[in-house]
């Protein structure tokens, strides 16, 4: 991508509590400025899921490795209504939901993918990361029913992977991250060929590691929210446009919601808050990524 970026977008849904909560939302940052945000579509959803469960969670978009589309996907999930987290856990779907955009206001017809094994409870939080050869892995989090390590201890959830080059076709699924505990909301970041990894078990916690596939990731900070929170969910991670500076967004839940910290050393594992933002008021589980002048533009006339 040879364009420079001036400013970023965040795609995320609203939550539970109301009808439309579980849909797609789109916000601009105010310029290259990622602690300070504008609503597009009148804080209106932007698309809408009619298959499935009818409703969408945790989005998240990614630029081709060409440069030249976005695919868009998110976890299919309805809570509002029915509050059954039990069953979203145990009975829910195995799909995810995509969508395919070459100038993110235009998009295609959402499509339903399965891609957790007949044993899973659930697909949740899907995130994808480029690899080689237009290949994309994209990995989840699934509550493994009967792969419990034994008869006494409890499923919990466990972060899959699958490749894919078009979002139609995967490959067959696999175990990525097995803690022996849940582990949830994992989002991964490519700097100076390591890859950083941050992820939610009993808090926000940061790897390392060489690779996607590096079987030693190394533990950088196994708190990273309780300093700064009650409790986090729903890492975002992305870098500054304009600087060599790191973005974490963490969603203190039922409290604040979403809050933003800031390094410029990935590898230090130390975080700090910045003393002024404005996030969009209501966003749960979600993505940033950046844009050109071009896209930034199209999508403020569109909106």
């Amino acid at each position: 991508m040879t364009a420079q970026y001036e400013g970023y977008l965040f795609v995320y849904f609203k939550g539970e509590f109301h009808p439309d909560g579980e849909q797609i939302y789109l916000a601009l940052s105010v310029g290259n400025d990622p602690l300070h945000w504008q609503e597009l579509n009148g804080g209106q959803p932007v698309l809408f899921s009619t298959l499935g469960e009818q409703g969408v969670r945790d989005p998240f978009i990614v630029r081709s490795s060409s440069g030249d589309g976005f695919y868009l996907v998110a976890t299919d999930l309805k809570i509002y209504g029915n509050g059954d987290w039990k069953r979203a856990k145990s009975e829910g779907s195995r799909s995810i939901m995509v969508w395919k955009s070459s100038d993110l206001v235009h998009w295609s017809e959402q499509t339903m993918v399965e891609i957790a094994p007949i044993e899973a409870g659930n697909t949740w939080a899907p995130e994808v990361l480029c690899g080689e050869n237009g290949e994309f892995q994209v990995f989840w989090s699934s509550f493994l029913k009967d792969q419990a390590e034994s008869h006494d201890k409890e499923p919990y959830h466990k972060v899959m992977v699958a490749t894919t080059k078009d979002f139609s076709t995967f490959s067959k699924p696999k175990i990525y991250m097995d803690y022996g505990k849940s582990v949830i909301d994992t989002t991964i970041i490519e700097h100076n060929g390591q890859l950083y990894r941050f992820s939610k078990g009993d808090h926000v916690f940061q790897e390392s590691g060489r690779s996607f596939n590096d079987k030693d990731f190394k533990m950088i900070n196994d708190n990273v929210e309780e300093r700064f929170m009650v409790k986090g969910e729903g890492p975002i991670i992305f870098k500054s446009n304009t600087e060599e500076k790191w973005y974490l967004f963490i969603d203190e839940h039922g409290l604040r919601g979403y809050l933003p910290f800031e390094t410029d050393d990935l590898n230090s594992g130390e975080w700090n808050m910045p003393k002024m933002f404005k996030l969009p008021e209501v966003t749960r589980h979600g993505s940033v990524i950046p844009i050109t002048k071009a896209e930034y533009e199209r999508l403020l006339n569109f909106y």
